[in-house]
């Protein structure tokens, strides 16, 4: 039969467990710091989605109130609170953005929602597309906006006579009339110098007969010859 042995199991002495002491509390403490770093990533980003989802509630509320309230109240409304002047922006975001909810919006960066709400006609094919995203996030965002847009065609452009003047009104200007033997310009003008009247009102008088005769209102008899 053998005899046990004595202090077979070894016991850390004094040293030992307060190695082993301290590892554990610097253990504790670093995995308390990446925790803590992870939370406070998670409440940034979160901070951040938060915010754009603010601009975005801020923004289709104005929109609602410029619609409700008369001129004079809404007018009043951005004096009151500071407002006059900076309010413009973000009707562009309520215009820009007018089919989608803050929620689903919330997160894309703030910069990126001001900046596709300010050029809202240069990236409304992106803009249209978010409607097709399951998640519509801040890379899927600037990944559609890295892609080639596709080139607009080119329409004629459509002649016009309106002129803009500087208090918001219009007038009709007629473009320059060519012509080889200067039929129109001779016949204008001798009709001013013969009858005292402006070119403007001869040219009305001209496009009230031939609109007449248009309408068949008026009719072009042929002189009989004897």
């Amino acid at each position: 039969m053998m005899t046990p042995l004595k202090n077979a199991i070894a016991i850390p002495d004094d040293k030992q467990a307060i190695a082993k002491s301290d590892f554990d509390q610097q253990y504790l403490e670093e995995a308390a710091t990446v925790l803590k770093s992870i939370v406070d990533d998670s409440i940034s980003f979160q901070m951040l989605a938060d915010a754009t989802e603010t601009i975005l509630r801020h923004a289709f509320w104005l929109a609602k109130q410029k619609q409700k309230r008369s001129v004079r109240e809404y007018r009043r409304l951005l004096v009151d609170y500071g407002w006059k002047g900076e309010e413009k922006k973000y009707l562009k975001i309520a215009a820009a953005f007018q089919k989608f909810s803050p929620q689903e919006l919330a997160q894309i960066e703030p910069s990126t929602v001001y900046r596709l709400a300010q050029n809202s006609n240069k990236y409304k094919q992106i803009i249209d597309r978010l409607l097709d995203l399951t998640a519509i996030t801040q890379e899927a965002v600037r990944s559609l906006m890295r892609e080639p847009r596709t080139p607009k065609e080119d329409k004629p452009e459509k002649p016009s006579i309106w002129r803009r003047t500087k208090n918001g009104g219009r007038y009709c200007q007629i473009p320059p009339i060519h012509e080889t033997d200067e039929l129109t310009g001779t016949t204008l003008q001798k009709m001013i110098d013969n009858e005292g009247l402006s070119a403007q009102h001869i040219v009305a008088e001209a496009v009230a007969l031939r609109q007449a005769y248009k309408e068949g209102r008026l009719t072009v008899v042929e002189k009989k010859v004897n």
